[in-house]
């Protein structure tokens, strides 16, 4: 049996854990705090966390479903994590993240196709989708006077673990079909791409032409 109900705004403080038998529905999306008053808690936690397990031999199994269509000239996205820092020294032994995305092989689990912390496609049924394309966008947002540390890149690669140096390749392309070109002696450098290993920066060389 299925029962809706409509209210405009209800909140639910000091609330002992209720379980229900089906799942809950919302005509208009859940709130969990506000900019005005946000849900503050004093120590470690996971403010809101689901678990569970799935023994689904096909198909694909997703702990969250969300989509998001845009039918006007508006803009958006699906997902918008923003984590903010007002405290001073904060990460201090560990790091401060705006997304922390992992995949984990445990004791008895193997892979037979793919496995990857972060899957990003990019997609059109279209011709010509027009604009500017891209499977990741890296952005920054600084002050015009910030002043950054050495260290400071639009991607890091930390290695981290116990197992460091096990993977050995930056980048593996499935097909280079369109990415590569072989460089010949006539091909003409034009500069290069700073790199920092290890502390000390490296450059790799690009070229204006390739022949």
């Amino acid at each position: 049996m299925q029962t809706e109900a409509h209210y405009s705004h209800v909140r639910i403080s000091q609330m002992a854990t209720t379980t229900f038998s089906g799942p809950v529905n919302s005509l208009n999306g859940f709130v969990v705090g506000t900019s005005a008053d946000p849900v503050s808690v004093t120590t470690a936690t996971n403010i809101n966390s689901n678990f569970a397990t799935s023994s689904a031999t096909t198909g694909d199994t997703r702990l969250s479903f969300n989509r998001l269509t845009i039918s006007s000239t508006g803009s958006g996205e699906t997902i918008r994590a923003l984590t903010r820092v007002t405290g001073a020294g904060a990460a201090t032994g560990g790091t401060v993240n705006g997304a922390h995305i992992s995949t984990a092989i445990l004791t008895g689990g193997t892979i037979s196709g793919a496995a990857n912390a972060l899957r990003a496609t990019i997609g059109a049924s279209v011709a010509s989708p027009g604009g500017t394309l891209a499977a990741l966008q890296l952005d920054t947002d600084f002050a015009s006077g910030t002043t950054l540390s050495a260290d400071s890149a639009f991607v890091r690669v930390t290695d981290s673990g116990a197992g460091a140096g096990k993977m050995t390749r930056l980048m593996n392309i499935a097909t280079g079909t369109g990415l590569f070109t072989a460089a010949t002696s006539s091909s003409t450098l034009a500069g290069g791409i700073r790199v920092r290993i290890a502390g000390v920066d490296y450059f790799l060389v690009v070229a204006s032409a390739i022949a």
